[in-house]
This record gives C-alpha cells, sequence and structure tokens, in this order.
C-alpha cells in the first residue's frame, strides 16, 4: 500500500496525488497538521519535506522521485501492492 504524507497548499503534494490517481495507484493520503504528526514522520524518514511516498515501509522519497519512477515503469509495481 502506498502512503503519501502531504500539507493542505503544497504544490508537489497534490502533483504526486494526480500522477498516482492517473496511474491508479491506491494510496492513503496523511494530511500533516501538528508537531506530533511531524515528530513520527521525522522517526522513520530522513527527508524533512512533503510530500512524502512510502510503499509500505520503503520510502520512495518525494515528488520528484516517484516523476522518475514513472518514466521508467508508469509506477506498474505500486499498483500491485
Amino acid at each position: 500500500m502506498v502512503t503519501i504524507y502531504t500539507m493542505e497548499h503544497c504544490p508537489y503534494c497534490k502533483q504526486a496525488k494526480v500522477l498516482l490517481k492517473e496511474r491508479g495507484v491506491p494510496f492513503t493520503e496523511h494530511k500533516m497538521e501538528d508537531e506530533a504528526q511531524w515528530s513520527a514522520l521525522f522517526a522513520k524518514s530522513p527527508l524533512r519535506t512533503v510530500p512524502q511516498i512510502f510503499s509500505g515501509t520503503e520510502l520512495i522519497g518525494g515528488y520528484t522521485d516517484l516523476a522518475k519512477i514513472d518514466a521508467t515503469t508508469k509506477l506498474v509495481h505500486l499498483k500491485q501492492q
């Protein structure tokens, strides 16, 4: 399952969600709204920006990383989870 951590007015978050939807990849979104959420996210990821996209427990990265994967695989492997 793909999980994406986002913020409300983040253009890269919006682009990542659009790309996942276009490719038919199901995902769960978590909007970052308080310090406790950020602390929990920082405990499992070295990134300090959003979006942060995970496939299971594996960090994919942000929107740019997702787009690079899409350019070669069309995110097929993410649909099969």
